[in-house]
């Protein structure tokens, strides 16, 4: 007999649907399973003869062959076990097709027929959805990520049997686990910064337009610190981006078996040694980088001239266009990689920087050259972290994060409010047409902004980027135009000698 089971294979961050082929015919036993499946997949007919065996089936002796379909998608992982499985049980008249019409079947299967969880069950579930499939039968610690999609019947399981007995309709589907306790880990606070209160302007700035940010100065004067509270600023995720972040970090493997829906933002800090597949993705098959698991969140690099000059440069594409492309083997996969990047360095091999500093000039251009200058002409925002005065360390603290959010908050949602209907959703993603047309600049401050062009010999680039911010500005400000005290607000902040440029406005 033949049968088909619908089930779902993870590819990059989506899932795509897979039919689990199985026809049982006369002749010696063997075993066979054909559709580009990979070592993992073909390990599963031991896992599922046993599994059958030992959950009170009978394992057929005969000749079967099992199609992974379609063919030139290739199979990866342990998650085909389960749909195997039923599919084995419904070609040897074990299980009626007709209870698991209109169902997807995935997970892994131990020897003794108990069912393990299996990565990306959130992604699994929209494809579902997609497919217009009713039904969803997964292992049961999954079961409360994959309820998050609305419109499908998620049944989770704990074993082969407990399948069986579900889909007849002899028991009823088991209830979903227990919501795993908050665990209360939050942000960093804000106001743990201290001797800092020049540089919080800057920071709002970064959080409310969603803008790069570059921290340079001496080690130990705070710019690990300062990054790592950004998150604690930005607007709280909406049910889209934190759907998103979820479906990419269970794929990743990021989250526990149980763990629900993705709340904060995510944050990586990935070290300098890592390779440009590493932080953009790559691998065989692709597999997502850093950028994409900063994705609607913060990419930080810390010690930026201690990267690979390689990996600096790919991460250019991804700044620009939101997404990187990943080329392997005939496969094309499309990653999200939409995330703000905040990256710190020293201005040189000592550090210091100052009179102190007893670098070579050599050794000064050697650390510059390091840098990529494309990469930082795509940085926003400039700041430099000098060493605090004493008294400076002693009284100056920094205002609560939930005092700024307020006030990031309130500029995102005029900046959603001017870009209702598109898909961007802050000032940091705008496009030189919408900057024309929904920016609202003043001709004073575009003359202005003109003469700081020729001044600092900017890239085009630059040019629109300081526009943007100067769009942000003003909407901190609550102001609908951009006036030519925005463009000098934000000129200040990619400048590093503001002297000169408060000189030239």
């Amino acid at each position: 007999m033949l049968a088909r089971i619908a089930t779902f294979a993870v590819d990059g961050v989506d899932a795509r649907r897979v039919w689990v082929e199985a026809d049982i015919r006369q002749g010696l036993p063997a075993f066979t399973v054909v559709g580009l499946a990979d070592k993992a997949v073909r390990e599963a007919r031991e896992r599922v003869r046993a599994a059958m065996i030992n959950s009170g089936y009978e394992f057929p002796l005969r000749r079967i062959t099992v199609n992974l379909a379609p063919a030139y998608l290739r199979k990866v992982g342990p998650a085909f076990d389960l749909p195997l499985a039923v599919a084995l049980l419904v070609a040897s008249y074990q299980l009626e097709p007709e209870h698991v019409d209109d169902c997807a079947v995935i997970g892994e299967l131990s020897l003794t027929g108990a069912v393990r969880a299996v990565r990306g069950a959130l992604a699994v579930a929209e494809g579902a959805r997609r497919a217009e499939l009713k039904r969803l039968v997964l292992p049961r610690a999954v079961a409360r990520e994959a309820a998050l999609v609305p419109d499908i019947d998620i049944v989770g399981i704990e074993s082969l049997q407990q399948l069986v007995e579900t889909v007849r309709g002899d028991h009823a589907p088991p209830a979903m686990p227990d919501e795993p306790p908050e665990h209360g880990e939050e942000d960093a606070e804000l106001s743990d910064v201290r001797g800092h209160n020049g540089l919080i302007p800057g920071l709002e700035v970064a959080a409310a337009g969603g803008h790069n940010l570059f921290l340079q100065g001496p080690p130990g004067t705070g710019k690990t610190m300062i990054a790592r509270r950004l998150p604690s600023i930005l607007p709280p995720l909406s049910r889209e981006e934190a759907l998103e972040v979820t479906r990419i970090q269970s794929i990743a493997g990021l989250r526990g078996a149980a763990a629900g829906l993705v709340t904060t933002r995510p944050f990586r800090a990935p070290h300098h040694t890592i390779s440009a597949a590493g932080l953009v993705g790559g691998g065989n098959p692709p597999q997502p980088g850093e950028a994409t698991l900063a994705h609607r969140g913060v990419l930080f690099l810390d010690e930026l001239s201690e990267f690979a000059r390689p990996s600096l440069e790919s991460l250019r594409q991804p700044l620009e266009d939101g997404r990187v492309t990943i080329v392997r083997g005939q496969q094309v996969m499309a990653f999200p990689t939409s995330f703000m990047l905040v990256a710190a360095s020293n201005p040189c091999p000592c550090g210091l920087g100052d009179a102190r500093c007893q670098c070579a000039p050599g050794d000064i251009l050697r650390h510059r050259r390091r840098l990529s200058g494309p990469l930082l002409d795509r940085m926003d925002i400039l700041m430099r972290v000098e060493r605090p005065p004493s008294d400076a360390l002693r009284r100056q603290v920094a205002p609560k994060s939930a005092t700024v959010r307020e006030r990031v908050v309130a500029a995102r949602e005029r900046q959603l409010h001017r870009l209702h209907g598109q898909p961007e959703t802050c000032n940091a993603q705008l496009t030189s047409l919408q900057l024309r047309e929904l920016g609202r600049v003043k001709p004073a401050a575009l003359q202005l902004l003109g003469e700081l062009y020729d001044l600092h010999t900017l890239s085009a680039r630059g040019h629109t980027r300081i526009l943007r911010v100067a769009r942000t500005v003003a909407d901190l400000d609550g102001c609908e135009t951009v006036e030519p005290d925005h463009v000098s607000v934000a000129a200040s902040l990619r400048f590093d000698d503001a002297r000169e440029l408060a000189e030239a406005a």
